[in-house]
C-alpha cells in the first residue's frame, strides 16, 4: 500500500499540469495557425507578382522552409536549456518580425527584402511544429500520439480561417497603402505576436522541465521503454517518415495555387483550396492519434503513403478550369501529411529520453525543414520545365517509401 501513494501523488500533478498545458498550447496553435496559413497560401503568389516568373515562385517557400530549419535548431536548443516556454515564445516572435518584413518588402517592391523576410518568417512554421512535442512531454506513453494530435488539431481553426480572410485583409492592406497580396501577412504578424505572448505568460509549469523532474524520480509507466539500441535506430526511422511526408506535401502544395492562377482561378479560389488543405492537415488529428496509438505505427504509415499517392494522381489529372478536383486532391494531401507527421512524431517522442529530448527533436525538425525547402525549390523548377502534373505524380510515387521507413522502426515491448 505504501508504495502506491508516491506514484499517485506524482500522477495527480502530472495529469493536472498536462490538461493546463494542452489548453494553453491549443490557444497558441489557433493563433499561429492563422499566421502559418498566410505564408503558405500567398507567399508564392507575392513572389510571382514581384518577379513576373513562375520558376522562382517556389524560392519564397524554399527560403521560408530553410528559415524554419535554422529556427528548429534555435527553438530546440533554447527549449533544451531553459524549457519549452521561452523556446516556443521566441520562435513565434521571430515569425511576427518576418511578417513585418514581408509587408515592408511588398510596399517597397523589393524582392531581395522579400526573400530575407520570408527566411525569418519561417521561424513561425518551425515553432508551430515544435509545439506538438510540448504536448507529448507529460503524456502517458500509451497516449502520446493522441496528445500530439490534440495540439495539432487546434491549428485547424486558425489554419482554415487564415486563407479565407485573404480578401478582407487584402482590402485592409489596400486601404493602408500596402499591396493587396501582402494583406494576409498583416494577420500573420499579429497572430504570431499574440501567440508568443500567450505562451510566455501562461505556459506554466513548463512541460519539459516538469517531465525531466518526474522522470528523474521514477521510470515511465505505461509499458517497457525501448532499449538503448532500439532508441538509436528508432530516431532516424521516425525522422525519415516525417522527411518523406514533408517533401511530398510541400512540392505539390507550393505549386497548386500557382497552377490554379495560371488557369484563371482567382485568389479566393486558391485561398479556399489551401484552407481545405490546411484543415485536412490538422482536423483529422484526434482520429489519427487514436489510430497510431491503437493500431500501431505501420498501419498509419501505410495509410499516409496511400493518401499522398492518391492526392498526386488526382491533382495531376485535374482539369485546369475545375475547382473540385483540386479541393479533393489537396484534402488528401493534407490527410496524408497528418498521418505521416503524427506517426513519425510518436516514434521520436517514444525514442528520445527527457534529458536530451528537445535537442533531438529540434535536429529531427531541421531535417524535415530541409526536406521542405528542397521540395519547395524543386517544385518551381519542375513545374516550369516538365509541368505540374508530372510534379504531382512523382511526389505521390515517392510517398510509397514511407512504408519501408516505418517498417524499420523497432517496436516497444
Amino acid at each position: 500500500m505504501t508504495t502506491s501513494v508516491p506514484a499517485r501523488s506524482k500522477c495527480l500533478p502530472r495529469s493536472r499540469a498536462q490538461r493546463r498545458i494542452l489548453i494553453v498550447l491549443a490557444v497558441a496553435q489557433v493563433l499561429s495557425g492563422a499566421g502559418l496559413a498566410a505564408g503558405v497560401a500567398f507567399g508564392a503568389l507575392l513572389a510571382q507578382d514581384m518577379l513576373g516568373s513562375t520558376s522562382l515562385a517556389g524560392l519564397v517557400s524554399a527560403l521560408a522552409t530553410a528559415g524554419s530549419a535554422l529556427a528548429a535548431i534555435a527553438v530546440g536548443r533554447v527549449s533544451q536549456a531553459r524549457g519549452r516556454r521561452p523556446g516556443l515564445a521566441a520562435g513565434y516572435l521571430a515569425g511576427a518580425v518576418g511578417s513585418a518584413g514581408v509587408i515592408a518588402a511588398a510596399v517597397l517592391d523589393d524582392p531581395v527584402l522579400l526573400f530575407a523576410a520570408m527566411f525569418v518568417y519561417g521561424a513561425g512554421t518551425a515553432t508551430n511544429l515544435q509545439a506538438r512535442y510540448a504536448g507529448a512531454d507529460l503524456a502517458d506513453p500509451a497516449g502520446r500520439a493522441r496528445a500530439v494530435s490534440a495540439v495539432l488539431v487546434a491549428t485547424t481553426l486558425g489554419g482554415v480561417a487564415g486563407p479565407n480572410l485573404a480578401a478582407p485583409t487584402g482590402d485592409l492592406a489596400h486601404g493602408l497603402g500596402i499591396p493587396h497580396l501582402a494583406g494576409p501577412f498583416l494577420l500573420a504578424g499579429v497572430a504570431y505576436a499574440v501567440a508568443a505572448l500567450v505562451l510566455a505568460v501562461w505556459l506554466r509549469p513548463d512541460p519539459l522541465l516538469l517531465a525531466r523532474a518526474l522522470e528523474a524520480g521514477a521510470p515511465e509507466a505505461g509499458g517497457e521503454p525501448l532499449p538503448a539500441a532500439g532508441r538509436r535506430s528508432a530516431v532516424p526511422a521516425g525522422a525519415l517518415v516525417m522527411v518523406l511526408t514533408q517533401f511530398v506535401m510541400v512540392t505539390t502544395m507550393t505549386m497548386t495555387p500557382v497552377h490554379m492562377h495560371d488557369h484563371g482561378h482567382g485568389a479566393a479560389a486558391s485561398g479556399f483550396v489551401i484552407a481545405v488543405h490546411i484543415g485536412a492537415m490538422y482536423l483529422p488529428s484526434p482520429v489519427t492519434g487514436w489510430l497510431v496509438d491503437r493500431c500501431g505505427r505501420l498501419p498509419a504509415a501505410v495509410a499516409a503513403a496511400l493518401a499522398l499517392l492518391a492526392a498526386g494522381v488526382l491533382a495531376a489529372g485535374a482539369p485546369g478550369d475545375s475547382l473540385v478536383p483540386f479541393v479533393v486532391a489537396l484534402a488528401l494531401l493534407g490527410l496524408g501529411w497528418n498521418l505521416g507527421l503524427v506517426t513519425g512524431t510518436a516514434i521520436i517522442a517514444e525514442a528520445a529520453p527527457a534529458a536530451t529530448r528537445a535537442r533531438t527533436q529540434g535536429l529531427v525538425d531541421v531535417s524535415i525543414a530541409i526536406a521542405g525547402a528542397v521540395g519547395a525549390l524543386a517544385s518551381g523548377l519542375v513545374t516550369a520545365t516538365a509541368g505540374y502534373p508530372l510534379l504531382a505524380v512523382a511526389g505521390g510515387l515517392l510517398a510509397l517509401a514511407i512504408i519501408p521507413a516505418a517498417a524499420a522502426t523497432p517496436r516497444r515491448r
